[in-house]
């Protein structure tokens, strides 16, 4: 940085708040004025100009960087939990996150477009037939990551790909008791009324003894 080393043709001195007020109005603790006699040269003006221009840029970077350290730090007070998660949480999170991937990794699970490409239906709407059956209760679909997922073993094979009849019942059975998420749980999970076979594995060949499983575990929803 250039200094200029003539005091008496350029200065600087310090007013108090009262007198800043005054000239300016500016409720700053002080003001600085700069005083420039005719004297100084066109040369000496460009340096004082640039030492300013230096000192307002460092200025607004300090300032700069403090607001971003304020924002910083109001973000974490809002992302981080206000208490401690209790243990309870965390493995109750850590059950639903290991149920979930044991629904996925079953490899019984079908977008909408794999139904299409199934029944060899038009790809360009490939999710029309499938919602049109969720929405009719039909079958039903997790939904994962922004898509919806549909149970293979709710297709009938035999029926063109289409859902298994005794599937719309059980569905039926569930209404306001479990859901999308509840009802893959239900499916994949071992059944002592079924012998510990899995509802899933039977829909297709025992479908009323999956019927009878499922009015079975609506009673002991209703006793819990």
């Amino acid at each position: 940085m250039n200094v200029i080393h003539e005091p008496a043709a350029i200065s600087a001195f310090v007013v108090t708040a009262e007198l800043a007020k005054q000239i300016t109005n500016l409720r700053s603790q002080h003001l600085i004025l700069l005083t420039v006699c005719n004297s100084v040269n066109k040369s000496q003006l460009e340096i004082l100009a640039a030492n300013i221009a230096v000192l307002t840029n460092s200025m607004f970077e300090e300032m700069i960087h403090f607001q971003d350290a304020q924002v910083i730090s109001r973000l974490a007070e809002v992302l981080v939990p206000r208490t401690p998660v209790p243990p309870r949480l965390l493995k109750e999170a850590s059950l639903l996150v290991q149920a979930r991937k044991a629904v996925l990794d079953s490899g019984d699970w079908l977008t909408a477009a794999q139904i299409s490409e199934l029944k060899g239906l038009s790809t360009v709407h490939p999710s029309a037939q499938p919602n049109k059956w969720k929405k009719l209760g039909k079958i039903f679909a997790i939904h994962h990551k922004g898509i919806d997922y549909y149970p293979g073993y709710g297709l009938d094979p035999e029926n063109s790909f289409r859902p298994n009849k005794e599937l719309a019942t059980i569905i039926t059975i569930f209404a306001g008791h479990k859901k999308s998420w509840g009802m893959a749980y239900w499916f994949l999970a071992a059944n002592g009324f079924l012998g510990g076979k899995r509802p899933q594995d039977l829909l297709c060949t025992r479908p009323e003894q999956v019927i009878q499983a499922a009015i079975d575990e609506v009673k002991a929803i209703a006793h819990s």
